[in-house]
């Protein structure tokens, strides 16, 4: 129940960024918290490759680790991910721009995917924490890769639509 209503309740706040628009100076340009989650979103993907090294070597202490560094940074992704839509705003990829449509269905996909991975990673997470571990190895199987694709398409997404932040 608790896993539920915290993906819906930051699903939701996630939608509503799109109506949330905050004017205010920071004294320096917000996109900088895009480029933070860029980062954050590639440590995220490198620590899952970390973790499923571990997990296939047999260690298990290293692997669980690696995996709670991996919701933390995600966490912080979502904190500044917050951050720069509600002070940025949206920003579009130019109709005449050259991969636009290869960035849509990147953009689109990564959308998807990332809406709907936060309770598989929180369910994968608490079946290894309350060791039920065929429960946790049979979700992780999918929740890993749609994780890691989530992590580094955020990324790709970051630097295509970066050039084109006013």
């Amino acid at each position: 129940m608790l896993i539920g209503s915290v993906s819906v309740v930051i699903f939701l706040a996630v939608v509503m960024l799109k109506y949330i628009h905050i004017e205010v100076d920071l004294g320096f340009n917000v996109h900088l918290f895009a480029t933070v989650n860029a980062v954050v979103n590639a440590c995220v993907a490198v620590t899952l490759v970390l973790a499923l090294i571990a997990v296939r070597l047999r260690n298990f202490v290293l692997h669980k680790k690696l995996m709670m560094l991996a919701i933390l940074l995600s966490v912080v992704f979502l904190l500044f991910y917050i951050a720069h839509h509600a002070l940025a705003g949206n920003t579009v990829y130019p109709a005449d721009a050259p991969w636009r449509s290869f960035y849509l269905f990147i953009l689109a996909t990564h959308i998807i995917l990332a809406a709907i991975i936060l309770p598989f990673i929180l369910f994968t997470a608490y079946r290894g924490l309350i060791s039920e571990f065929p429960r946790h190895k049979k979700l992780a199987r999918i929740t890993w890769p749609i994780w890691f694709y989530v992590a580094v398409t955020g990324v790709i997404v970051y630097l295509m639509i970066s050039p084109f932040y006013s």
